[in-house]
């Protein structure tokens, strides 16, 4: 299939008028496919040759202007249109579509629990081709009409308001002008909430089998969904642009979420079957709002080619954090964006793959390169830029910029150089030097800190690796005898703000403090590194510092230390011991056990020392679980639950709890904790398949039948191995859920004389993988399946030889890039310790 480049956008963009869509969907045609015929109202501004896309199962018929042309003609995804005139035409194009799935086109879901299917569509970057015929790319906006016929008994949803005219026939209202990513159609069985607010109707939507979960906290998610609207109203002088707000989660869906305009598809996960923390319900109101950002930003202004993908995601990630707390009980959500989502830019920009945040429009010459830029750069760390940018222009002039952005473009496309010249309207700041400092740069600057005193001053330098500027607070604290907030408190005794690097060092009055702390709001990005007497007293009093967020810079300041090779990963779990049964934010928690679990003990220890710095851990978690028996936190209780069972290396503890049902002092097993109690006693050889399949049995849900999947992967077993590995790169039916599971237990430290073989199987058999099943499947391949416990010399010359292959597809690639610079990064922090 050949993929859409930037010069072919342009030239078709330069002939081409697309006003409007009308597509008629089938969905009672079968299992494997779908009907789809479309009517294209497009005009010719320049006469010449064009071309229209389109992957089908069967092209039954095409015509143009009323005379059929040759479905023959159809070459791969591309039917040629030659000698067009200048004028109105109208193309009349009737297929067969595949389903699918791995969640791209249509895909295609029979729920295991009570044998319902559904459909729903995701058509990002170039999949609308699945679905119907289009001019498919971004800045050929038309208006969307769309009729689904769908079985008695489904509700269909789309774009906008969706009205059912008999016989399961179903007609959507017409869209404004959008992008042909963006049509969006969703049917089954849904069980529904719906309200209005605003004046609109708004419904949120899941499987028949979720629908007790759904209605458990259908409050809380309209509570939020309708907070950041009203929120978003204040903020943008555009009023919300489309008819309706529906919010659909749907099975095995790829991403976290996507803003199709008037329908936001979600992965159902989002409706939680099991236990979870406040701070995975804050996550879930993060991405709420993320996704209603789109709708201005995004949706209603499109970028106009791949290159600007960044000033989707970028604005959408800073809008859904700084809304959610701004409008909404979660307040503290910048916290949790530093201790996770940070780490995730910092660690692709120190990878060969890294990139601008607004790449040079030459570096993303086609539609397979732009779909590698969606990573923590575009998202992550351009929104750490866009904060940054803020702090130093001003949230009211950031605002007025955005908002002559949206005037001028709505309904149309804009670029970089659009969105720069909005701001810079706004402000007698030089925003375009900004840009090209911040945003057309790669790599991450390190600040670090020196201090000095003399009797009555003390003074702090910040040493700048790097070519950025910063505006940065400064938060210097000193140590307390108030002993409620750890064994060794600290105390604010002032914040101020510098720039970093035009600001001259100031001395100001006082000792010397305990501890100075740069980008003490975590308001820039950037490495940081303490001085030394500061350092000192992290180590004593990380757990006393007042602040979750100064936490959580000084916890990621430990954590790049060690993935630099200057912290011993002995000493990282050692401070974790030390300091986090005090820590009473969630989120800290969660980021600090989750990077000493799978990285510290999974990569950065010797395989000779893992079993010590699981023992380090598992002690951790004991200690957090007694902390916890007066049931005041249960969210630190069940993170502390999960980690432990993660960590166990005897399967003493963990079997009675399974065979009790509950924890001591709770929590009361549930499915999510059930599976993976019995993932790990899978990997410890501590169960077998009978209890597995007895397990199944009792949750047969699409969750069960994951957990099942992973477990059986996960068993010691030659058999269960080479069945495993025959499922996922041998066997294409499986789902893309199905295979992320399988590649999920598949890989165990524990087990690395038994997969030893598999280690170089791995890489041309990924590579066969990802030709035979297209994107989705090769992000899968490349980032779920690959042997990442296998930290060794032979492992890293295998991967390296891999890179060599032309023929791997650029999404395989990418991965496998990024896995093999993860490997050497776990090497060199095990030689230097």
């Amino acid at each position: 299939m050949s993929v859409l480049t930037r010069d072919e956008a342009q030239a078709r963009a330069q002939i081409l008028d697309v006003q409007r869509y009308t597509v008629e969907l089938d969905l009672t045609a079968g299992e494997e496919t779908f009907d789809s015929r479309t009517r294209i109202e497009f005009t010719v501004r320049e006469a010449g040759d064009s071309f229209l896309e389109l992957k089908p199962a069967t092209l039954r018929s095409i015509s143009l202007d009323g005379q059929p042309l040759d479905p023959a003609d159809l070459t791969g995804n591309r039917f040629p249109l030659h000698g067009l005139t200048t004028g109105r035409h109208e193309l009349r194009v009737d297929a067969a579509m595949h389903y699918s799935r791995t969640g791209e086109g249509m895909h295609r879901f029979t729920d295991p629990s009570d044998n319902e299917t559904y459909v729903y569509t995701q058509l990002f970057m170039e999949d609308v081709q699945r679905v119907f015929a289009a001019f498919d790319q971004p800045d050929l906006k038309a208006v969307f009409a769309l009729t689904v016929t769908a079985p008695e008994g489904w509700t269909v949803l789309g774009n906008g308001i969706a009205e059912h005219t008999g016989e399961g026939r179903w007609t959507i209202a017409p869209t404004p002008p959008v992008s042909t990513y963006l049509v969006a159609v969703a049917a089954g069985p849904w069980h529904s909430v719906t309200t209005e607010h605003a004046g609109l109707p708004f419904g949120i939507h899941c499987r028949r089998s979720l629908a007790p979960h759904l209605d458990a906290d259908a409050d809380e998610i309209l509570d939020i969904t309708r907070a950041c609207f009203d929120r978003f109203q204040e903020k943008f002088d555009e009023p919300y642009p489309f008819d309706s707000y529906d919010q659909a989660f749907v099975p095995e869906f790829n991403a976290g979420a996507m803003e199709n305009p008037g329908l936001v598809t979600f992965r159902d996960e989002f409706v939680y079957r099991s236990a979870v923390t406040d701070t995975e319900r804050q996550t879930r109101g993060m991405v709420i709002a993320h996704e209603m950002a789109h709708m201005w930003f995004g949706d209603l202004v499109t970028l106009a080619w791949w290159d600007d993908i960044w000033l989707n995601e970028s604005f959408a990630e800073y809008m859904g954090y700084q809304t959610l707390a701004e409008a909404t009980a979660f307040t503290d959500t910048w916290t949790e964006f530093g201790v996770t989502r940070k780490g995730w830019g910092y660690d692709a920009d120190q990878r060969p793959s890294t990139h601008p945040v607004a790449p040079d429009p030459a570096d993303v010459p086609d539609t397979a390169s732009a779909l590698l830029n969606f990573d923590g750069i575009s998202y992550s760390k351009g929104a750490s830029a866009l904060r940054q940018l803020v702090a130093w222009l001003g949230e009211k002039d950031f605002l007025t910029g955005i908002n002559n952005h949206f005037a001028r473009h709505k309904f149309g496309n804009a670029t970089l150089a659009d969105f720069i010249d909005n701001l810079a309207s706004a402000t007698d700041r030089d925003v375009h030097a900004w840009a090209g400092q911040w945003l057309r740069t790669t790599g991450i600057d390190t600040l670090t800190a020196h201090t000095a005193e003399t009797d009555t001053t003390w003074s702090l330098t910040v040493d700048h690796h790097g070519t950025r500027p910063h505006r940065i607070s400064v938060g210097v604290y000193d140590h307390s005898l108030d002993t409620q907030h750890g064994p060794t408190p600290l105390v604010l005794r002032e914040r101020f703000t510098t720039g970093v690097p035009e600001d001259a060092p100031a001395a100001r009055p006082g000792r010397r403090p305990a501890l100075v702390v740069i980008n003490d709001e975590d308001l820039t990005y950037a490495k940081i590194r303490l001085d030394p007497t500061s350092w000192n007293t992290v180590l004593d009093s990380l757990s006393g510092i007042p602040e979750a967020l100064t936490r959580a810079v000084v916890w990621n300041a430990a954590r790049d230390m060690v993935r630099d090779g200057e912290l011993a990963p002995s000493t990282y779990l050692e401070a974790a011991r030390a300091h986090l049964p005090y820590e009473t934010d969630l989120a800290l928690l969660q980021g600090v056990l989750t990077f000493a679990g799978r990285q510290v003990a999974g990569r950065y220890t010797a395989p000779e020392d893992r079993p010590a710095a699981l023992a380090t851990l598992t002690a951790l978690c004991r200690d957090l679980i007694r902390r916890t028996e007066d049931g005041t936190n249960p969210g630190l209780r069940l993170t502390a639950v999960r980690h432990l069972i993660d960590a166990a290396t005897q399967p003493d503890t963990i079997q009675g709890w399974l065979a009790d049902d509950t924890v001591p002092g709770g929590p009361e097993l549930d499915p999510e904790l059930r599976w993976r109690i019995l993932t790990r006693l899978a990997v410890l050889g501590a169960t077998d398949e009978t209890a597995i399949a007895a397990a199944l049995e009792d949750d047969p849900s699409a969750t069960g039948q994951e957990g099942a999947a992973r477990c059986r992967a996960a068993l010691p077993d030659p058999d269960a191995k080479a069945a495993a590995w025959d499922a996922m790169f041998h066997d294409d039916s499986l789902s893309n859920y199905l295979f992320t599971a399988t590649a999920q237990g598949f890989w165990q430290p524990e087990q690395a004389d038994l997969v030893r073989a598999y280690v170089p199987r791995y890489y041309p058999e990924a590579a066969q993988l990802a030709a035979r099943r297209g994107p989705a499947i090769a992000e899968a391949a490349g980032s779920q399946a690959f042997p990442a416990h296998a930290v060794d010399a032979d492992s890293l010359r295998l991967g390296e030889e891999a890179l060599d292959d032309p023929g791997l597809t650029p999404a395989l690639r990418r991965k496998l890039t990024d896995q093999i610079d993860d490997m050497r990064r776990a090497l060199h922090v095990r030689d230097a310790n």
